[in-house]
């Protein structure tokens, strides 16, 4: 004879409820939305500069962590900064087709410039005035969007947003 535990569903319940998710909730951002939001991830044709898979792959990601419950009235705003991040990321590492070398630079993480010289070129970086402040967010603070989708969410109390 199995036992269930009829506490079982109690537990989860409040689990979801101490990680800022809601079982089976999500969000209802749509592309169109994002496209209209945020226009700078538009060309002058009117097309993405994300490629639609890509793009939707990101507003599903946002409808999956980002819930309108938790955030009100921002919601969409919300939902489209993390969109704005992903995007912004993904631009980062884009590069048009070319040599292996061009596409693995674009892909490198650049801090902010610590010190510079011009006989023998040299340079260094700073990353960690990058990820001040918000070191445990992980890549959250490479971007601008996601920097204030952080701020935006730890004034709301919204911590485990991102627990997925």
């Amino acid at each position: 004879m199995l036992f269930a535990n009829p506490l079982i569903p109690v537990f989860e319940g409040l689990k979801a409820v101490a990680s800022g998710t809601t079982h089976g909730q999500s969000g209802t951002y749509t592309v169109s939305k994002f496209r209209s939001d945020f226009p700078q991830f538009i060309n002058k044709e009117g097309t993405s500069l994300v490629p639609a898979s890509i793009l939707n792959n990101f507003v599903n990601m946002a409808n999956s962590a980002i819930f309108p419950n938790d955030w009100g009235e921002v919601y969409e705003y919300a939902a489209g900064l993390y969109v704005a991040h992903h995007c912004a990321l993904f631009l980062e590492t884009y590069a048009p087709i070319g040599s292996a070398a061009q596409t693995a630079g674009s892909a490198q993480n650049v801090g902010v410039v610590k010190t510079a010289t011009m006989g023998d070129t040299s340079v260094s970086y700073d990353n960690s005035a990058v990820t001040a402040g918000t070191e445990k967010w992980g890549t959250w603070n490479a971007t601008k969007y996601g920097a204030q989708l952080v701020t935006m969410a730890r004034s709301q109390g919204i911590a485990g947003a991102y627990v997925m």
